[in-house]
């Protein structure tokens, strides 16, 4: 065998292991004053597979760490450890570029209310909360979240409001609370003629004051046609009011999260969401909240406005005069809460925003 003597690119050799064998070849060409095709011809090989060997995208094995010391010089066990140690780091920066993108995952998710509510186990450390947060999800990896969840945001038609879009994640992870908590609701299959001819009975439970009676209720009723109720107080960076989807053909949930804690926001909020299970496609995901304008959301909102107050009363909406026992004793004819009345002139413009806001029901978490 001929001696090579060793090269100034191997007798000072310090490498960054992240940098690729090839990278020390190439130090050793340059120095020796040697083509691309001088190497591959003296290796043995086509000039292309030089090429890979070259920028790391053919690895040596043992045949060819001897063959390259051959060539170059060092031994074979040099190219070897020079190759095992490239390898070892490629995998020490993909293990800590994935954890920064855990991390920067995390930052995404309301996990500070997530873990007061109860949704997750508090975590000392931030792989712990991020094991907690793919168990809530329900998920294996980021990829698989940001398919089904984010994914689900996307097509969602609220993708039009950028109050929404800012922070997806604290929207995922309430839409994901209310999948948990409405899968302990026992539902029988979606039937779209019972649930319209029941909203007219649950117009009736907007006079009932507290949560306490009217939602076990609410919830009942809507479960016999295939709907379930759940209620979930939105987390940081949530604006949702409401949100329906299907879940499967025979059963849909249907979320409110309580957000103004009036009445007339949360019934005008359901008969909303209702109206969406109703009128608009099971494909869907509905979300509504500030910012939120469509031509299915106006849809909406006037099938809400028309189930609460029918259209034999809404002429006289117009003129009613905006005065508290005027209010009441139309409430009582139309057969909802004076506050869903107040809500509605308020709407209309016919009220400002602060008369006679006493006239509403308002609720607390702690009810």
């Amino acid at each position: 065998m001929i001696a090579i003597a060793p090269t100034d690119a191997m007798t000072t050799f310090n490498p960054d292991w992240a940098s690729p064998p090839g990278d020390t070849i190439l130090d050793i060409l340059k120095e020796r004053l040697l083509s691309h095709g001088d190497f591959s011809k003296r290796l043995g090989c086509t000039l292309e597979h030089a090429e890979d060997l070259i920028h790391g995208r053919l690895a040596i094995n043992e045949e060819l760490a001897g063959r390259i010391s051959s060539v170059l010089g060092a031994s074979a066990k040099f190219w070897m450890r020079r190759e095992a140690q490239y390898r070892d780091a490629i995998r020490r920066n993909a293990g800590q570029t994935h954890l920064k993108e855990l991390t920067e995952w995390l930052g995404e998710l309301p996990v500070k209310d997530m873990t007061e509510r109860g949704w997750i186990e508090g975590g000392k450390s931030a792989s712990e909360l991020i094991d907690a947060c793919m168990r809530f999800f329900n998920v294996r990896d980021i990829a698989t979240w940001r398919t089904t969840y984010r994914g689900v945001l996307e097509q969602a038609a609220f993708r039009t409001s950028p109050k929404f879009a800012e922070q997806p994640g604290a929207v995922a992870a309430w839409l994901r609370q209310g999948e948990i908590e409405s899968a302990s609701i026992d539902c029988k299959p979606w039937n779209a003629r019972l649930f319209s001819e029941s909203l007219h009975e649950l117009r009736k439970l907007t006079r009932t004051r507290k949560p306490e009676l009217f939602i076990p209720e609410l919830v009942r009723t809507c479960s016999e046609s295939g709907v379930a109720v759940a209620i979930v107080r939105s987390p940081t960076g949530c604006r949702a009011s409401g949100a329906t989807r299907f879940l499967s053909p025979s059963r849909a949930l249907l979320l409110l999260s309580f957000r103004y804690l009036s009445d007339d926001h949360f019934w005008f909020t359901f008969f909303h969401e209702a109206g969406h299970l109703l009128l608009h496609s099971k494909d869907a995901i509905f979300l509504e909240g500030e910012g939120v304008s469509s031509l299915q959301e106006q849809e909406a909102n006037d099938f809400s406005a028309r189930t609460l107050i029918p259209g034999n009363f809404r002429a006289e909406l117009e003129t009613l005069p905006i005065e508290k026992h005027a209010v009441r004793d139309y409430a009582k004819r139309v057969g909802v809460s004076p506050g869903i009345i107040i809500g509605q002139l308020q709407h209309l413009g016919r009220a400002r925003r602060n008369q006679l806001n006493n006239l509403k029901t308002y609720f607390s978490w702690e009810e």
